[in-house]
């Protein structure tokens, strides 16, 4: 017994006076935007109301239908229409079509003033909490959430997959969102490729963090890359992202070319000798809402040092910041430290839907033997484009050319 009510009250309609009055011809109408709306009639009832002189006073119509009723009454000397629509939707969703017959209807009376009701009727299915994104302790971003697809409490952390309307499946992680179907591209592109652009041919990297596998899936575009190493401390990240999150890392854990490490970022970097073209922080992020986080060793001054010494001459640290405006203070100072780090540290910015806000991110480069760095900023046009064609890197959805110049100028 789901089912959708509709309701408009027309005022002042201009339409043709008689079609307030005429039976037939109102009927007639009614009847067709119920049938080209796909909804089935199985009854029909209009009643024709007249004056004492015997002159037309109105119209009340009824028609039954499989999937319920449509209903309509005319007022001639008040110039107003009542419509009221109800479609069962206990098998099929038929909201959409309800909603296209009273959109018709009105459109035909034409009136200067409508009011309009939309009524949920039944026993609604229960939906999962929405999910909330803190911004800060005074704003979130919210959305809805149609149904939890997977839900692990790893020794690490809390991870969740969930399927929504209007960011396909998203995945939270202690309650802060990671990442979506439906706009990963702008985070994971913008992540990668003005580091890799700037670098020109990177051979090897190492990605902390990166359990969605986004990130990777970018850097194996480019044939340069002969390995990726991924640190992601917590298994269950991967395991979950391999079953629900394909469309976002395309199998690149399958990569020849990329090798899987679960354990400790900052351990890592401290216990092991080998060098990279670029690192990549793809951490969770930099202020959690319950207050814990696996990324706050990771940015702290030591990290960042440890990472230059596993950079190669000419290479970059990629990092996000989180919120310049939410999150100024962990901003200004995780920059601070990256520039007592590194030679030169490049700020930019891209908006990020799934987090509702402007989200900062940090290129930090080491120079070269010379002791020149190329700065991201400087970039030309033709050289992005150049790269980009020279690896056939045709199927990105936001970066481009006239974009990367872009991120630096919202810094």
């Amino acid at each position: 017994m789901e089912g959708l009510h509709l309701t408009a009250d027309c005022f002042d309609c201009r339409c043709d006076p008689s079609l307030l009055f005429e039976e037939k011809r109102l009927s007639e109408l009614v009847r067709h935007h119920t049938n080209q709306a796909g909804l089935t009639i199985v009854g029909e009832k209009f009643h024709t109301f007249s004056y004492a002189d015997g002159s037309a006073a109105g119209v009340t119509g009824t028609l039954l239908l499989a999937e319920s009723h449509v209903a309509i009454h005319t007022w001639p000397e008040r110039h107003a229409v009542t419509l009221d629509v109800y479609v069962c939707n206990f098998e099929n969703d038929n909201s959409q079509k309800a909603r296209h017959i009273v959109d018709q209807l009105i459109a035909i009376f034409q009136p200067e003033q409508v009011s309009r009701q939309e009524l949920q009727r039944g026993l609604q299915q229960i939906r999962p909490e929405p999910a909330i994104e803190f911004l800060s302790p005074y704003t979130t971003m919210q959305t809805q959430i149609d149904q939890v697809l997977a839900e692990v409490q790893s020794p690490f952390q809390h991870i969740q997959i969930a399927d929504t309307p209007e960011f396909g499946k998203i995945m939270r992680i202690d309650g802060a969102m990671m990442t979506s179907e439906k706009d990963e591209f702008y985070y994971h592109e913008c992540l990668v490729h003005p580091a890799a652009i700037t670098h020109g041919k990177p051979q090897t990297a190492l990605i902390i963090g990166g359990g969605d596998g986004g990130s990777t899936e970018e850097l194996l575009k480019y044939a340069s890359i002969q390995k990726i190493t991924l640190c992601e401390i917590d298994q269950e990240v991967i395991k979950l992202a391999r079953e629900h999150l394909v469309s976002i890392h395309k199998n690149a854990f399958d990569s020849p070319r990329v090798q899987i490490i679960h354990t400790d970022g900052f351990a890592f970097v401290q216990d092991h000798q080998e060098n990279y073209d670029l690192i990549l922080l793809d951490l969770t992020d930099p202020i959690a809402p319950n207050g814990s986080n696996l990324a706050e060793s990771c940015m702290s001054e030591e990290f960042f040092q440890a990472c230059y010494a596993r950079l190669n001459a000419h290479g970059s640290l990629v990092l996000h910041l989180g919120s310049a405006f939410y999150h100024s203070e962990r901003y200004q100072i995780t920059l601070t430290r990256l520039q007592k780090t590194f030679d030169l540290v490049r700020p930019y910015a891209v908006f990020i839907p799934l987090y509702g806000a402007l989200w900062s991110m940090a290129i930090a480069s080491k120079s070269d033997h010379s002791g020149l760095c190329t700065d991201p900023q400087e970039i030309e046009f033709n050289q992005v484009e150049s790269t980009l064609k020279t690896n056939e890197i045709f199927d990105l959805q936001y970066y481009k050319p006239e974009i990367h110049a872009a991120l630096f100028a919202h810094s």
